[in-house]
C-alpha cells in the first residue's frame, strides 16, 4: 500500500499529435488541489526523458486519481515515488501507463543522493 503522505510524481509523455491532449490534462492538473506542482511542457529531451514531457507532483493519496486521469486522457506516463534512490524511482519503483520509454538512466542521481524536488527549484513536499 502506498503511504498517503509519500511524495510522488508523474512524467506525462506526448508526441506532436498528442500535445493538445497533454495540454488539456496539464490544465486539469493545474486546477486540482491534490496536485502540488505542475511543470512546464518540455517539447524535447530533458534529463533522463528522451521525448517531450511534463511532470506533476503529488502525494501518495492522489496516486489512484492521477493514474485514472492519465489513462482517461489516453497518454503514456511514468508514475513513481520520490525516494533517496533516483534510479530505483525511475525503474524498479516506477509504474508505466501505456508504452514505456527508454530512459537515459546515466543522468540520474546515484542511490542515496536523490536531489528530487530541489533540482526543479520547488520544495512542495
Amino acid at each position: 500500500m502506498t503511504d498517503p503522505d509519500a511524495p510522488h510524481h508523474a512524467h506525462i509523455y506526448y508526441n506532436p499529435a498528442e500535445r493538445a491532449a497533454a495540454a488539456m490534462l496539464r490544465e486539469a492538473f493545474d486546477s486540482d488541489p491534490a496536485i502540488l506542482f505542475v511543470g512546464a511542457m518540455t517539447d524535447g529531451p530533458a534529463g533522463p526523458h528522451p521525448i517531450a514531457q511534463y511532470e506533476v507532483h503529488f502525494l501518495g493519496a492522489a496516486v489512484p486519481a492521477v493514474v485514472a486521469a492519465i489513462e482517461a486522457a489516453g497518454l503514456r506516463a511514468l508514475v513513481h515515488p520520490l525516494t533517496d534512490d533516483d534510479l530505483a524511482d525511475h525503474t524498479t519503483l516506477a509504474h508505466w501507463i501505456g508504452e514505456s520509454v527508454a530512459l537515459d538512466v546515466s543522468v540520474l542521481d546515484p542511490p542515496g543522493v536523490n536531489q528530487g524536488i530541489p533540482r526543479f527549484g520547488v520544495s512542495d513536499f
